[in-house]
């Protein structure tokens, strides 16, 4: 069920496309978007690029954008807040090749990677429009899904920044060559790359990785180490141009039951968020379609989850203005 009065923005701010959306361990909620996307007309009421709510939907602070020793992307894309209460912040826009970390209260900490600088898949030391951040609290590593104009998932520690271990696809080495576009209908485990993007990835309680191959129309399981486990295709049917854009695994979310037995995979093109059973990938239940009544989604683009189960979901490249959002969907009962 959603909460149509969810959140509650101020100043009588506009949003533009919102790409990203981070939930705290306060059960604050932060929203990533992009100011850039807002027309002449309404730029004059834009707000700032990072938005913190409270649970109820109160609005706490905003900040962000360009500023003194960092290099703000072009295009915002990915946040997220890790279990220290640091912020992560990534682009997908032209010569966005790096990811900033920040404080809550917007004291810039680090930045790994610098814009305009990726040397390709191989490159350690840059990013290539990184899609996604996640910090795994045991390890203290980041993993970033890297992204628009790599095919990896890159690993550094957290603190340092310094680079760990990366892999592409059923856990290969990442490779600048393009897959053939027909791989992922052809073949049964699809392409052996990733196919770009790399949309994201989070980190399992038990230490598994699911990383979301958006227009590879799948999620891939990993060990933290990168050794492949399994795989579930989400709409492998869609095929652009009927089906959206055609590319569906856009992001993931866990249930916050001590087991997370659930699978959140936020499916763009076909405009639902699906629920599987995380262990065994089976397919459990979906809800959603497209539109822009509360509930419905234009184009779904990123979900977060709180401790009490609900799930926050993001739009971009909207159907309407309405669509410029993001939703709080609360948890029912299953009967």
């Amino acid at each position: 069920m959603v909460d149509p009065g969810w959140p509650r923005i101020p100043n009588n701010w506009q949003f533009g496309q919102v790409a990203s959306v981070s939930v705290d361990n306060q059960d604050h909620v932060w929203a990533l978007q992009r100011p850039g996307t807002l027309s002449a007309e309404e730029k004059g009421r834009a707000a700032p690029p990072l938005l913190e709510f409270d649970a109820a939907g109160t609005f706490v602070q905003a900040w962000g954008g360009p500023g003194e020793g960092y290099q703000w992307p072009n295009s915002e894309h990915g946040v997220y807040v890790d279990p220290k209460g640091f912020v992560w912040i990534g682009g997908n826009g032209e010569n966005d090749h790096q990811i900033l970390k920040f404080t809550k209260a917007g004291k810039f900490v680090m930045q790994i990677g610098r814009a305009g600088q990726s040397k390709g898949n191989a490159d350690t030391q840059n990013l290539n429009q990184p899609a996604d951040t996640f910090v795994h609290a045991p390890t203290n590593e980041l993993f970033v899904a890297d992204g628009y104009g790599n095919r990896r998932v890159i690993v550094f520690d957290a603190d340092t920044g310094r680079f760990k271990r990366m892999w592409g696809a059923f856990g290969n080495v990442p490779s600048d060559a393009a897959p053939n576009p027909a791989l992922p209908d052809a073949e049964e485990r699809g392409a052996p790359q990733f196919v770009q993007p790399v949309h994201a990835a989070r980190v399992s309680k038990d230490g598994l990785v699911y990383v979301s191959d958006r227009a590879g129309k799948r999620v891939q399981v990993f060990t933290l180490e990168g050794k492949y486990v399994s795989q579930v295709f989400i709409g492998r049917e869609c095929k652009a141009p009927d089906c959206g854009n055609g590319s569906t695994a856009a992001s993931t979310a866990f249930s916050t039951d001590p087991q997370e037995r659930f699978l959140y995979v936020g499916n763009r093109s076909q405009a639902k968020v699906m629920i599987f059973e995380r262990r065994t990938l089976q397919l459990l239940d979906s809800f959603g379609q497209w539109g822009s009544a509360p509930g419905d989604f234009g184009t779904l683009h990123h979900m977060g989850s709180d401790s009490k189960g609900n799930l926050y979901v993001t739009e971009v490249t909207p159907l309407k203005p309405e669509n410029r959002r993001i939703q709080k969907f609360l948890l029912q009962p299953r009967r």
